[in-house]
């Protein structure tokens, strides 16, 4: 059981996002998988990426999906090199297991999560263009479309190269000053930043 919810959390992040969202594809297709359930219990059949309101839960939980198995690796990476010590002197002074969650594991793995907090927050606005517009359809379009994929109808499909380049220049520029402001509280707050 370990070694499978292993491989289920781990494997989307080593894999190419395109063979992600055709497992999704086929995974939500109107004969896939889902349906196939969904019409076993006597239900009808429902186009989940044809749905423009369907389309933010699915990008959303396919994000999860894809990235949980790297993060996991970074807090395991940061839980294993908390001292043993630790651990073992909480026990003697009767905490339970919650207690010594909170007050040793926590605090050891915080700096992890505050450098992957500021990292992530220069991301804010880029959402993954490759999965957007590999999940992207006319029926979704008005619910799926993204800076990045606006950006490239603008350039590429329009030719309109001169606002596709100040779209892009401003998410880089709003982007920049969103992660500098995230370093500069966690620098106050918790003392851990980028610089």
């Amino acid at each position: 059981m370990k070694k499978s919810v292993q491989l289920i959390a781990y494997a989307p992040h080593f894999l190419s996002t395109v063979v992600v969202v055709s497992i999704l594809t086929q995974v939500l297709s109107t004969h896939g998988i889902v349906n196939t359930a969904i019409s076993a219990l006597g239900g009808d059949r429902i186009a989940f990426l044809g749905e423009p309101g369907m389309f933010k839960s699915i990008f959303v939980w396919s994000s999860i999906w894809q990235t949980v198995g790297y993060s996991s690796i970074i807090y395991l990476a940061a839980l294993a090199g908390v001292n043993p010590e630790l651990q073992e002197v909480a026990y003697i002074d009767g905490a339970n297991i919650w207690q010594r969650i909170r007050n040793v594991d926590i605090p050891a793995i915080m700096p992890t999560a505050i450098i992957l907090l500021i990292v992530s927050s220069a991301g804010v606005l880029n959402v993954g263009f490759e999965r957007v517009y590999l999940m992207q359809n006319p029926l979704n379009m008005s619910a799926s479309d993204v800076i990045a994929t606006y950006t490239f109808r603008m350039g590429l499909l329009d030719m309109n190269f001169s606002l596709a380049t100040a779209v892009g220049l401003f998410q880089g520029i709003v982007s920049f000053a969103f992660m500098i402001l995230v370093n500069h509280i966690a620098k106050k707050v918790t003392e851990t930043s980028l610089w």
